[in-house]
This record gives C-alpha cells, sequence and structure tokens, in this order.
C-alpha cells in the first residue's frame, strides 16, 4: 500500500504541473499578444509590411450641386478664334506670344501657329511641342501676385483635387468639349479671355458671357479647333468641361502623329 501511494502521489504531481505548466503558457501566450497588438499600434508599419497609404481623406466634402451648371453644356455662345503668336489688334488688344499662364506660351509651342497656312490641322511649317487644340475662357484663377482669386476654391469644382500651391493655375490644362452642327471637339484651357479675366459666374455658373466688342463672345478657340469643327469665327457654339476619363481617342491626343495635308 505504501508503494502504492506514492506513485499515486507521483503522479497527481505530475498532473498539477502539467496543469500549472498549461496556465502558465496560456498567459505567456496572453501577454505577448497584448505586446504584439501594443506595437502595431505604436509602429503602424508593422500592421502595414507593404507600405499601402492610408485611404485618402474626402477634402471638398460639399454637395457637388452648386457645381451642376459648370458640368452642363452652355448654349449660343459666340465663338473667335485666336492663336499662338497672334499680334494685338483692335478686337484682340493682347498679343498672345504669352498666354495667362504661361510666360513662354509661343517658344514653348514650337512657333507662330499660323491660322491660314496649315497642314491638316497643324502649322504648316513645324509639328507643335504643346497640344494645338487649346481654347481660352475668360476666367484666370490667379491674380498678381501670384494668389488664387477669393471665390476660386468655392467656385471652380475641381480646385483642391487640382491644387499644387499658390500661383499654380487649376485651370490650365482643363478638358473642354465644343460642339458645333453635330460635330464635338475636344481641346485644353491654356489662356484667358475673351476680354474678360473674371467672370466665373459665367464660367462656372449659369450667367451669360458680357458684352464685349465681339458680339459678346465667350470662348475662344484655336485654328486646329475652328478646321476640325468647320467653323468660322463668330459662329455660336455649345461647350462643357470634360474630364479626363471622358475625353475619347482623337487628333487632340494623338497631334504628334498627325499627317501632313496640302497646305490650305
Amino acid at each position: 500500500m505504501k508503494t502504492l501511494w506514492i506513485t499515486t502521489g507521483i503522479a497527481s504531481a505530475s498532473l498539477c504541473g502539467v496543469a500549472a505548466g498549461s496556465r502558465l503558457s496560456e498567459r505567456l501566450n496572453t501577454v505577448h499578444e497584448r505586446f504584439l497588438e501594443n506595437r502595431r499600434e505604436v509602429l503602424p508599419s508593422l500592421s502595414d509590411p507593404f507600405g499601402v497609404p492610408a485611404a485618402a481623406r474626402v477634402v471638398l466634402e460639399q454637395s457637388r450641386e452648386k457645381f451642376h451648371g459648370s458640368e452642363e453644356w452652355k448654349r449660343n455662345v459666340v465663338a473667335t478664334v485666336f492663336w499662338i503668336g497672334e499680334l494685338p489688334t483692335q478686337n484682340n488688344p493682347t498679343p498672345n506670344v504669352m498666354s495667362a499662364w504661361d510666360q513662354n506660351w509661343q517658344a514653348n509651342y514650337g512657333g507662330y501657329d499660323e491660322p491660314d497656312r496649315r497642314a491638316g490641322l497643324l502649322p504648316a511649317d513645324f509639328v507643335p511641342a504643346l497640344n494645338p487644340f487649346y481654347i481660352a475662357l475668360p476666367y484666370n484663377d490667379v491674380m498678381k501676385g501670384g494668389v488664387h482669386r477669393p471665390e476660386a476654391a468655392e467656385v471652380i469644382p475641381w480646385f483642391w483635387e487640382s491644387y499644387r500651391g499658390d500661383g499654380i493655375s487649376v485651370c490650365k490644362g482643363r478638358w473642354v468639349a465644343i460642339h458645333y452642327e453635330g460635330r464635338v471637339c475636344y481641346a485644353q484651357w491654356e489662356d484667358v479671355g475673351p476680354f474678360e479675366v473674371d467672370h466665373w459666374q459665367y464660367v462656372f455658373g449659369n450667367e451669360p458671357p458680357r458684352s464685349n466688342r465681339n458680339q459678346a463672345a465667350g470662348i475662344d478657340l484655336s485654328p486646329a479647333v475652328r478646321d476640325f469643327l468647320k467653323l468660322r469665327s463668330g459662329a455660336k457654339v455649345e461647350w462643357r468641361f470634360a474630364g479626363d476619363h471622358e475625353v475619347p481617342r482623337g487628333p487632340w491626343k494623338n497631334w504628334s502623329r498627325e499627317p501632313a495635308l496640302p497646305q490650305r
């Protein structure tokens, strides 16, 4: 009996040891998990080893309903034709060797965009380095001194999406669709005019263009846009802003490969 008691005692002691070891292991695992969780909170890289950036915050949280007018077609707008390198005239008092946003516009373009000497949709003497499908609208978001107009952030729908700092226009390069007699051309906003520089109520709202010496013209078109739409200066067009994803393939995107055609 004594021997049996000793054996039973040894077995009981072994079971107690196993249970104690199990509880200790559980406690260690719990402590270890808490430690790891704390480190994950302190060091985000541990929970994101591949460096995936956090979800972007919405900067402009206002409803886009108030911008609805800027996305609709503006109808019966008188269009005039202007071109890079154009010298001042009575109806165009501002020379176009530079734009509102590019002090070296003609040089960067590659030359004089002669409206009456063309090779297809391009100037006859060179292939432009910039898009020949350009337009001007009567609003400049950047004032003298390199600051944005006080209303710019409120009236330009894409302001905060495109904002890159003071002195950098969020309008330059924006795509515009122009419709005339069943044809639609796409062009980029590269200058300011005709005449006005602050008419946001028309450009982004529902006001008509202001009266001016060109029959209240509200948009300037480049020779390439003119020729694609087959219109003359003074014609009435429709236009609206277009997102990058809306712009289809066309000569406004592959002008550098536009075949040279006989001169006009």
